[in-house]
């Protein structure tokens, strides 16, 4: 990215929290944890104390598919980069002392989750529409199987988990090529497949309720469909309809349920794609009492979404998509996680102008066959988190879609 001063490096390992057991539910994060308490010749503050002593940034995320780790540099900044991941990933000390405080820091991150309602209701929302499947499970697991992880079983995990055969090295910003090439190839060249890497399980969306009852001056809705895969040739029709849904203010949701009923204060819809499955899905904040009605609101848009769209309402989510992915590459980071995803799922790298001829030659009848696609399984999936008096949001919302 010519002019930039800075660089950031991923390194996005394949896999994540759907490669684990129930009873490794939550080790994937914990790992993630876990390899910045050492790695190497290096203790938890020499790691980030070599980095920001060069004006660096280091981070980690682990997802359902992905772990990955990024450091934010100046220029010049790639070689230590790099080499601190490695050791991240590679040669983690995993002291039994440090399991035991990240376990206790852990069971706090989990009880701030919880406490955050806007938050919880997204992981009832994923165990109702996937149920006991990884998928259907935080991230974050639960205190009981953090518990279980010793050292010695989390060092087995971590060899399966972090399989070389599934890690993309990913740079982007005032980086050359060669040296990019040549630090892979010092930190990496040796890594070989691991004879046990974890399967993964085939998702599946069951669909059902998840209703909690919780004293909240605000009821908090996810309301679900499945989806498309990013792999399916309906990934970017699925996309421009959940932008026309509810991707901003002039989408049909925000018209209809704020604009015009004042039923909610926010209100969205978004795609979330796994490489062999998705949802469609819809969150609102809204009180109680209005929590049916909006439910049922909610699934109107949808339906007459799905039955009727209008060129100049096309055109305009057709844009705004456009507009977000092409924003998120004018970060180097960004640009550096989207490149590594690609990688991982098409083995190749896709152009802004290949991205936007996609979204471009999306029509309206595309949008609309996306639709219907949603409502071909009859299933439904929503997590309601509130008084009682929001519990019925469910039953209005499946009711109006499925009947």
């Amino acid at each position: 990215m010519p002019g930039l001063e800075t660089l950031a490096l991923s390194v996005v390992i394949g896999r994540g929290a759907r490669f684990e057991t129930l009873e490794q539910s939550g080790w994937s994060h914990l790992l993630e944890h876990m390899v910045f308490k050492g790695a190497g010749p290096r203790s938890s503050r020499q790691i980030v104390e070599a980095i920001e002593s060069e004006g660096g940034q280091i981070n980690a995320a682990t997802g359902y598919e992905r772990t990955s780790f990024q450091v934010r540099a100046l220029k010049g900044g790639l070689g230590l980069a790099m080499e601190i991941i490695a050791d991240l990933i590679r040669r983690p000390t995993l002291l039994a002392a440090d399991l035991v405080r990240e376990k206790q820091v852990i069971a706090q991150e989990i009880a701030e989750a919880a406490d955050a309602p806007d938050d919880y209701v997204f992981d009832l929302a994923q165990t109702a529409a996937f149920g006991d499947h990884p998928l259907g499970r935080p991230i974050l697991g639960t205190v009981a199987s953090i518990e279980t992880a010793t050292p010695t079983s989390l060092e087995a995990f971590r060899a399966g988990l972090y399989d070389p055969a599934s890690i993309v090295i990913s740079a982007s910003g005032a980086v050359d090529e060669g040296e990019l090439l040549a630090l892979a190839e010092a930190w990496f060249g040796d890594a070989t497949p691991h004879p046990a890497a974890l399967p993964m399980a085939p998702s599946r969306f069951l669909g059902g309720a998840q209703p909690k009852v919780r004293r909240l001056e605000q009821a908090h809705l996810v309301l679900m469909l499945p989806a498309p895969s990013a792999c399916d040739e309906a990934y970017f029709p699925i996309r421009v309809f959940a932008e026309a849904l509810g991707g901003g203010m002039s989408s049909r949701l925000f018209q209809e349920a704020r604009e015009r009923r004042g039923l909610a204060y926010g209100i969205d819809a978004y795609a979330d794609c796994y490489q062999d499955g998705g949802v469609l899905g819809i969150y609102a904040g809204c009180a109680p009492g209005d929590a049916a009605e909006l439910a049922k609101v909610a699934a109107g848009e949808l339906l007459a979404l799905t039955q009727n769209m209008e060129d100049a309402e096309l055109s305009r989510a057709k844009a705004q998509l456009k507009a977000s992915l092409f924003m998120a590459r004018e970060s180097a980071l960004a640009r550096a996680e989207q490149s590594a995803g690609q990688t991982l799922l098409f083995d190749r790298l896709f152009t802004a102008n290949d991205i936007g001829a996609s979204i471009d030659a999306v029509s309206t009848k595309d949008v609309r066959a996306a639709g219907e696609g949603l409502l071909t399984s009859g299933l439904t999936a929503s997590a309601v988190l509130g008084t009682k008096a929001a519990s019925k949001a469910s039953q209005g919302f499946s009711r109006t879609l499925v009947g």
